[in-house]
């Protein structure tokens, strides 16, 4: 009779036991829905089996566009790049001479291009400045806001035709003042006052970079990233509005990594935005700033012409991803794009990243670089990169495995974004929750994807539709052989 308790007992506790940790399992799964997701962090990540996650570095694509214009000169910077339907704006301070931030010489400009690619500055007749009545000056006359004047589409439901375009804009001493436009050319301010002041954040210096906001369909809000000092490091605050007008408390940001803090080093400008093919992920490609980590000789810099005290400091950028709240993840700590061979790109605030990266064709996207500053050679140059490719899960010749943690999804069909070598290739079984092969979706029972595309439906032998297992419980093993793995999604 003991005995038969004591078997009771024992299968009441196993039953307690597997219920619970169903209850945890079911507590950590992760709704992906048909969302696009990368491979840039550790996320959706469990294990990892001699996979490791890799940072792609982008192709020099040559000059995208000289200032060369009276107005525009050496100190031209905080360059902002948008796609509004087939038109790409390009904005960007004009500043010919060095000056105190939010000195009255400062403009803001514009450029135009169809592609992204080739870029034309259009003849306006907003501003007259040097005797010139026509030009591409779309600010003038607006200290201190043309100093970082930042520009977005305001994508929100419901939002009035002539608000379409938002900006953010000001120093310490104006605190950062909201504008306003129905074509991205003509602006006005949103209201007198500044929308985020100083009395708002508590920290000593604030606001003297290129501030940024947009509307995040994820959030359902207005998110603001700006630029303060702590601890004498140059750091990253987070606010958010319901409607750009009256802003949350700013949190500053932390830096993590998938096992641990992240080292905290000089950001100037952050360049925070939604990603266009996965909104959901705020991708970061800032300028990270060494301050006197010189380079040139006093020689040297006489020889490309830079302006004094411009060349005692380096900078380049870096990757960097959140998904809302209050950390980064900085799973490559090293330079995303590095400065080039040749002295001009080892001077003091050069190499800072444009916010917004854009796709320029079929299976590439493009991110610029503000180079040669305080130089008469000072340009904006093109980045290339595959969509999606910021990062990739990468095996070797030998092979590894992915396997992701718990989540569900909805759809009928499994893409991926790859490549492989000839010799390469990705297998992907599905399992349930606890790691057992579902029926149809095995390994044995997967086809070999080999190949280098944006977009393959993933296979099996029985067809690659998955809607059976749409909103339940599911694991990803990706079994790779000499191969890159960008992302993948649900759909369909």
């Amino acid at each position: 009779m003991r005995h038969c308790i004591f078997v009771f007992m024992l299968i009441v506790v196993q039953l307690i036991s597997h219920s619970q940790s169903t209850i945890i399992a079911e507590d950590n799964v992760i709704h992906i829905g048909s969302r696009r997701e990368l491979l840039i962090d550790h996320y959706l990540i469990d294990k990892l089996n001699n996979v490791r996650l890799v940072l792609n570095h982008p192709r020099d694509e040559g000059v995208a566009l000289e200032f060369d214009k009276p107005w525009e000169g050496l100190f031209c910077g905080y360059c902002t790049v948008i796609k509004d339907g087939e038109l790409y704006r390009l904005y960007y301070r004009g500043s010919p001479k060095g000056g105190a931030d939010g000195n009255s010489n400062e403009v803001y400009c514009c450029a135009e291009s169809k592609d992204g690619i080739e870029w034309t500055k259009p003849e306006l007749d907003i501003f007259q400045l040097q005797g010139h009545s026509k030009n591409n000056i779309v600010l003038a006359d607006a200290a201190p806001v043309t100093h970082n004047f930042c520009p977005m589409l305001d994508t929100r439901p419901g939002i009035p035709a002539d608000q379409r375009y938002k900006a953010i804009g000001g120093t310490m001493t104006s605190g950062l003042i909201a504008m306003c436009s129905g074509d991205g050319l003509h602006w006005k301010k949103l209201q007198e006052e500044p929308v985020i002041t100083t009395t708002m954040v508590p920290y000593k210096y604030m606001f003297d970079s290129q501030n940024l906001a947009f509307w995040s369909e994820h959030e359902n809000k207005y998110v603001c990233y700006f630029r303060v000092f702590e601890g004498g490091i140059r750091r990253i605050c987070r606010t958010t509005s319901d409607d750009f007008i009256n802003w949350s408390n700013p949190i500053l940001m932390e830096y993590r990594t998938h096992d641990g803090d992240a080292p905290i080093e000089h950001l100037y400008t952050n360049q925070t935005h939604p990603y266009f093919r996965a909104p959901h992920l705020y991708v970061s490609i800032a300028a990270r700033f060494m301050p006197g980590r010189q380079v040139l000789t006093e020689e040297q810099a006489k020889a490309i012409n830079v302006s004094p005290k411009y060349f005692k400091d380096t900078s380049d950028a870096i990757l960097m991803t959140t998904r809302g709240g209050g950390f980064y993840d900085r799973t490559f700590p090293g330079g995303f794009i590095r400065p080039g061979i040749g002295a001009r790109n080892w001077v003091s605030r050069t190499n800072y990243p444009a916010l917004n990266v854009i796709q320029t064709g079929p299976a590439e996207m493009s991110v610029y670089l503000n180079q040669d500053y305080a130089q008469p050679t000072s340009h904006l140059r093109r980045y290339s990169i595959r969509l999606d490719g910021f990062a990739s899960a990468q095996a070797p010749y030998k092979g590894g495995e992915l396997l992701t943690k718990p989540l569900t999804f909805t759809g009928r069909e499994l893409t991926i974004n790859f490549g492989t070598s000839a010799a390469g290739s990705i297998r992907v079984e599905i399992q349930d929750s606890s790691g057992k092969p579902l029926p149809g979706f095995s390994l044995a029972e997967a086809n070999e994807q080999i190949g280098n595309e944006i977009e393959r439906v993933v296979t099996w032998k029985q067809g690659g539709d998955v809607s059976s297992l749409s909103g339940k419980t599911v694991r990803l093993r990706f079994v790779m052989k000499d191969a890159d793995l960008y992302a993948f999604k649900f759909g369909g």
